[in-house]
Parts: structure tokens; sequence; C-alpha cells
């Protein structure tokens, strides 16, 4: 089957409509919201804090540890059973790796900074709005980083490379290649490439360009969503 109209009415290099707020949990560090579709995400920071047991500690410098969660209601289908999954654990480890390049850690030595990121809604591109989410989070936690990290999926559906696949496109009939990106699209540098599927080389490049632009698209978001946090502060003050 030939994809030749995207499920949803998109062109092939259009994202889905897109949201992001800072400040979503009053008693966090640092927090916001990323929403890409009907995918939500939450992410809250909290630390630095001494890490225990200290045989874990670095002197040197600190630990970024991150948590991935769907809630039990997030998804359209199955109820998603609560508590650490084996996807669970491999996409916190994922988030953590992601964000790890663009975090300086070293004025932090011996401590943690814990990353929560939470999946209240659920429709495709689920780690990618979490990295976007904690990212964010990180920023609003006032822990320096060289660039913020945005993240997006691209794909190959019905024989056409495609942004942000959507749930419809990852359940083609045909298959579908599912790429999930994030770079920091200032130093671009890929913090993440993580593929589930076969694509061509010259297909990889193909998509690797499309993730480029929409990590810039969504960069554009998540700086408003900062610069709209801080004028607000401004103005209370």
């Amino acid at each position: 089957m030939t994809y030749t109209q995207r499920f949803d009415g998109r062109k092939i290099d259009e994202l889905r409509p897109m949201e992001a707020k800072i400040g979503v949990v009053e008693r966090a560090t640092g927090s916001a919201m990323f929403r890409i579709g009907k995918t939500y995400a939450v992410a809250a920071v909290y630390g630095p804090r001494e890490l225990y047991p200290q045989a874990m500690q670095n002197p040197l410098k600190g630990r970024l540890r991150c948590n991935y969660n769907m809630m039990a209601f997030s998804g359209s289908g199955e109820r998603v059973r609560p508590g650490p999954s084996r996807r669970s654990k491999e996409i916190s480890l994922v988030t953590e790796k992601a964000l790890a390049p663009l975090v300086d850690l070293t004025a932090f030595p011996s401590t943690v900074i814990d990353v929560f990121v939470e999946l209240i809604q659920t429709d495709a591109g689920t780690r990618c709005a979490g990295i976007c989410a904690a990212a964010l989070a990180l920023a609003d936690a006032g822990i320096p980083m060289k660039d913020l990290v945005s993240s997006v999926a691209v794909g190959k559906v019905g024989g056409k490379i495609v942004l942000d696949l959507s749930k419809e496109e990852e359940d083609h009939p045909d298959g579908a290649t599912d790429i999930a990106v994030a770079m920091s699209t200032r130093t671009n540098q890929i913090t993440l490439l993580q593929m589930d599927g076969e694509v061509s080389a010259d297909d990889l490049k193909e998509a690797l360009q499309l993730a480029k632009k929409g990590c810039d698209a969504i960069k554009n978001v998540q700086i408003q969503a900062l610069r709209d946090r801080y004028y607000q502060e401004g103005n209370n003050e």
C-alpha cells in the first residue's frame, strides 16, 4: 500500500500541534509540560541533593537520574500496568543519555539531580515528548546547560519518510520504521538516535534532515515557553 496522504492530513514535514508550559509542579525545583498532538508529558526536577549511598557519589561532578512513567490511564487502548516495566526502565535510561551531554554537572559534586517524567496521555512519540519536557524542566530548575535538547520521531511509512509519526502511522498495515532523534540544534549534536525497523543509508540521511527541521521548530516552542515564564515572573516583581 503506497502512502500518499497522511492519516491526519498533515504534510510530510509537518509536526502535530505543540504546546509547552513552565512551572507546572509547584513544589519541584523546576518543572514543565510539553504536548505534541495528543501526547502530554510532564517533567519535574528535584535537586541537586546529596546522593545516597555515598559509595555512588562522584567528588568531581553530580549525577543525572531520570525516571520515565506512563500513567495507568494514559493510553487510548488497554490500561497501562502501574509500576516499573522493562520498557519504562529502557526509556528512563534513554532519556538520561539524551540529556546528559548538554547538562553541566561539574558544579554539583557528590549530588544527584532527579528528573521525573510522567506521561499523562499518550498517542505516539512519548519518549521524544518526555525528553522535550525534561529539558525544559532542567532549564527551569536553573541547571547549567550548553543548549536545550529537542526531540522528535521520524520514520518511513508506506515508502515515504515522514516527520512526527502518529499512532495510526506507527500501526500502518505495511509496517513502519520509527526513528527517535534528540539533538541540540545550536551545536548540531545528536544525543539520541534509536531506530525500530530498517531503512537504507539514503533514507536515514533524509530522515535526519527532517528531524533537524522538526527539532528546530520544537526548540522555538521551548524557548517561547521559557520566555513567557520569566516575562511573567518579571511582571510580578
